[in-house]
């Protein structure tokens, strides 16, 4: 399925226009995703950040789950009653950092989008006029994929094929044209895809793909550990297998992506070390150790908790707080007041020397 007609691709449109106003400022397709890319972190930091927290505060509950699993190994109906208990008494939430890895796995097949059609997503040239491209190259004998059919475009015209670039206004002619003198970095032609071949040729095109393979693992590494995570069973399983899911994109997409990824991954460590200064991990378990110790001990003395809705006096919303038993009965005695004064307020007016009065007759 082409990109543009596939959801996964969705974010592909937008990125495609922060391509196109980056490329107009900085015409250098490397240096473009270089800018691209950290852009797209700096926007990101706010849910990064709830995720780096997210992620310490659930490592905090390692040793109670590590308990469950190893009293309940034989009763998996008891160790899931145990864990679902472990959610509502004391907070736990596995999925807590989801939302942030669908975003980041959304945004890098949006970014696989735009180095699939550079001439679509960037230039705006449309679909229908690189379709007809297309079976102009099949005309000529050229083999092509979605992946490849915009290189081998650009290759044709820059060749003169007239059969090609009589497809094309003079002007998109004139684009294609310029952004082939700038869709190279440090000698790479970022439009081309990495074939697993030690050719001469193929060489150049490994570099970026290799990089992409170390700086994933360092990242993957870094981020878990940073976190406070102990890599163990499936967790070192991730570890490995999450670089090499990227890696088959990079032998599949544009050299363009690896780029991309590459960058990514050095920015995510660096977000890594701020967030780790910002979030202790020591000093999280900590907290959620003491969190967890004093509801431990309301439950000890049978004091139960409620959660009620209030509205926040700072931000005017409606949110849920978790209230105890005796904050609960003062609310209910101060509204069993408010009922009283409403349904006497009447006698509450009149002089007393009138009820009486009232009274006598």
């Amino acid at each position: 399925m082409e990109a543009h007609m596939n959801f996964l691709y969705i974010l592909a449109w937008p990125l495609g226009y922060v391509m196109e106003l980056i490329y107009n400022i900085i015409p250098n397709y490397g240096w473009d995703l270089i800018i691209f890319t950290l852009l797209i972190r700096l926007l990101s930091i706010p849910l990064s950040l709830k995720q780096q927290k997210n992620m310490v505060r659930m490592t905090a509950f390692q040793p109670m789950i590590e308990e469950i699993q190893k009293k309940y190994k034989d009763k998996p109906e008891k160790q899931q009653e145990e864990m679902l208990r472990l959610q509502q008494d004391f907070g736990y939430n596995p999925t807590s950092g989801c939302l942030p890895m669908l975003l980041n796995f959304f945004v890098m097949f949006g970014v696989i989008g735009v180095v699939y059609e550079p001439l679509n997503r960037i230039f705006h040239i449309s679909n229908d006029l690189l379709t007809t491209a297309g079976t102009a190259l099949t005309n000529l004998g050229i083999q092509f994929t979605n992946i490849t059919r915009d290189n081998l475009i650009i290759e044709q015209i820059l060749a003169g094929e007239q059969s090609i670039i009589s497809i094309f206004s003079d002007s998109q002619v004139q684009t294609i044209t310029e952004f082939s003198k700038h869709m190279s970095f440090f000698g790479i032609d970022l439009t081309r895809v990495p074939q697993y071949s030690l050719s001469a040729e193929n060489l150049p095109l490994l570099i970026f793909p290799i990089l992409a393979l170390l700086t994933s693992f360092v990242s993957t590494w870094y981020s878990m550990n940073s976190s406070g995570q102990k890599l163990q069973g499936s967790m070192k399983v991730t570890m490995y297998l999450m670089p090499l899911m990227y890696i088959f994109f990079c032998f599949t997409v544009p050299t363009a992506f690896s780029l991309y990824y590459v960058i990514s991954n050095v920015v995510m460590v660096i977000q890594s070390a701020v967030m780790k200064k910002i979030y202790n991990p020591d000093e999280v378990k900590a907290q959620v150790a003491a969190e967890i110790e004093a509801k431990r001990k309301e439950q000890r003395r049978g004091v139960k908790s409620t959660v009620v809705k209030v509205v926040d006096e700072k931000t005017g919303q409606t949110v849920e707080k978790n209230i105890s038993a005796s904050e609960m009965n003062k609310r209910r005695l101060e509204y069993a007041r408010q009922l009283d004064q409403e349904k006497y307020k009447d006698e509450r007016t009149v002089p007393l020397s009138e009820l009486n009065k009232t009274k006598e007759e």
